[in-house]
């Protein structure tokens, strides 16, 4: 699979899932590259959302557990109900990994709504991104994001030149694109999600992804308006090898 987004056609709901809705109708909201898709479950303010992660997918929910667990304490983030893994009565389509957590308040930055007011989102995604940097302590996150991690998990990343010099370590989202910021009525960022690869980076890291996605989301010609809302002036170098090392194009 090479889409992420929305689903477009039908979402089989998976038995695990299925039993974990307690009778809430299930609406699949979003599917990614690997396989995984996230459902609603029920509706209003008690509504829970379900992370499916298909055996041989890759996807970890564990390690997204721990680094939700862990950045609770410091910021707006989904709170973890249930995790768990197996099968489903003999099914091999029942086989995977499930993370159901609480559902936020607020709207993701690529909503409907949002979409049509790309200045208000892309401001908001560019202030909670710092406010996430600024919030979480480097010196307490027990998780890595560095650059020589990610190489030694993807030894295909071995091409790539040294990687510039540090400008300041922060706890990174791991995954900062648009869709990972919900956004308050207001247009002010409320909380962030998908925080799987959670770990202490160059704050670039993140800022380079994360500009990138506003071209797939909103379309070309936003980057001035992120970096200024997070408080930077873009830099060249740093973004084109931590694009490069997240495999996004510049």
């Amino acid at each position: 699979m090479d889409y992420s987004g929305p689903p477009q056609g039908g979402i089989r709901v998976p038995g695990p899932i299925a039993e974990r809705a307690g009778g809430r109708p299930v609406l699949p909201v979003w599917v990614n590259t690997s396989g995984g898709v996230t459902f609603r479950l029920g509706d209003g303010e008690g509504r829970l959302f379900a992370k499916w992660a298909p055996a041989g997918s890759g996807l970890d929910l564990g390690a997204e557990v721990a680094r939700l667990r862990w950045a609770a304490d410091h910021t707006v983030v989904p709170r973890v109900v249930d995790h768990g893994m197996g099968g489903g009565g003999g099914d091999p389509a029942d086989d995977g990994d499930w993370l159901i957590t609480e559902g936020l308040p607020g709207d993701s930055a690529v909503s409907p709504r949002w979409k049509e007011d790309p200045k208000t989102a892309v401001r908001a995604l560019g202030a909670g991104l710092r406010a996430l940097h600024d919030r979480l302590p480097v010196e307490d996150c027990p998780f890595s994001w560095s650059v020589e991690r990610r190489r030694a998990a993807s030894p295909e990343l071995g091409y790539l030149p040294a990687a510039p010099t540090v400008d300041r370590l922060v706890v990174c989202h791991g995954d900062a694109c648009a869709p990972n910021t919900l956004l308050d009525e207001n247009g002010s960022w409320s909380a962030h999600v998908d925080m799987g690869a959670l770990g202490v980076a160059d704050r670039w890291a993140d800022l380079a992804v994360g500009a990138w996605s506003l071209g797939i989301n909103y379309g070309p010609g936003w980057d001035d308006t992120y970096y200024d809302a997070y408080g930077i002036a873009p830099d060249p170098e740093r973004i084109a090898f931590y694009r490069r090392l997240g495999g996004v194009s510049r």
